[in-house]
């Protein structure tokens, strides 16, 4: 990724004036906007970007999408579809209102530049401190804004978001492929919980219940797991790619406490996360919350993994 300069600080008259119609008492991105100004430029974040190669987004602006995200607590996928849909949110980037956006894996991408780089308690810093100059969070207010936790609410929002819609997917999948096997295994609650789409799907605010939700997620994907690797089960669904894409998932985002699924923390998290990795070699411990026989198959190569049946 590479800089590119822009002139983030104008308002395009086009955007500010549908803007302004639109929301004729003003929103939170509105707000930002007028009273915390720009408080990035991207000279200021070069350090983590290259002045060579395919010009990247703005910097300053990526910044200033990750604040919005984490104000409105929405994962990556949905501040990426924000700033293609809503006016407030192109008013507060200075974007023409018929700019496209970008994809939303842009997001995860400018973090992990800005922590290589050191440079992401400098970045929300900024914020943080234009922000008690206008009076939107008070000096030692309970309201935290550091880098630490900005960045930590997203990657949790990310990652119930992922979890959420793997499940859905292997559902979706499965009514397809065995219909009247999944009658007979799927639990009646199942039906409202994962009948939201990934754009409906809203995570809640607060911490305990972010993890509450991801246990009960987890619980009813392992539930579902271990009726696919049952004797009784046809030995083909373990093939559905969904359900196989279920079962790398959970074994990075999962894991066992005392007989109960339970979300991992960051830290406890295998090396290897994204979506459709196998994981490293080495990591025996990262199965522990997925029965022996589902933690490896002689289809195709796993780490060696030692798990017991919860």
């Amino acid at each position: 990724m590479s800089l590119r300069r822009v002139e983030s600080a104008l308002i395009p008259s086009a955007t500010a004036e549908v803007a302004r119609a639109a929301f004729p008492k003003g929103s939170m991105a509105i707000r930002i906007r007028d009273e915390l100004g720009v408080p990035f430029e991207d000279e200021d974040l070069a350090e983590a970007f290259s002045t060579r190669g395919q010009p990247a987004l703005s910097p300053a602006r990526l910044a200033l999408v990750s604040i919005l995200q984490f104000t409105e607590n929405l994962s990556d996928r949905k501040a990426a579809e924000a700033v293609r849909a809503r006016i407030d949110w192109k008013y507060a980037l200075c974007l023409e209102l018929t700019d496209p956006g970008f994809d939303h894996s842009v997001l995860c991408e400018f973090r992990l530049r800005l922590i290589d780089n050191r440079m992401e308690q400098r970045v929300f810093d900024a914020v943080l401190e234009r922000a008690r100059e206008a009076g939107l969070v008070r000096s030692g207010g309970r309201q935290r804004t550091d880098s630490t936790h900005v960045l930590a609410a997203i990657r949790s929002m990310n990652r119930l978001e992922k979890v959420h819609e793997t499940l859905r997917a292997a559902l979706n999948a499965l009514a397809v492929a065995a219909p009247d096997w999944l009658v007979t295994v799927a639990q009646s609650d199942w039906w409202d919980r994962y009948d939201a789409r990934t754009e409906e799907f809203r995570t809640p605010r607060q911490t305990a219940a972010k993890v509450e939700l991801a246990n009960q997620i987890g619980a009813d994907g392992m539930r579902l797991l271990l009726a696919v690797y049952s004797e009784s089960a046809p030995p083909w669904l373990r093939e559905v790619p969904a359900v196989e894409m279920l079962r790398r998932i959970w074994i990075q985002e999962f894991r066992d406490e005392d007989g109960q699924v339970r979300w991992r923390t960051s830290q406890e998290q295998p090396a290897s996360s994204a979506p459709g990795l196998p994981l490293r070699r080495g990591r025996a411990s990262a199965s522990s919350a997925i029965p022996s026989g589902m933690a490896s198959r002689s289809t195709s190569p796993r780490p060696a993994m030692t798990a017991h049946l919860m």
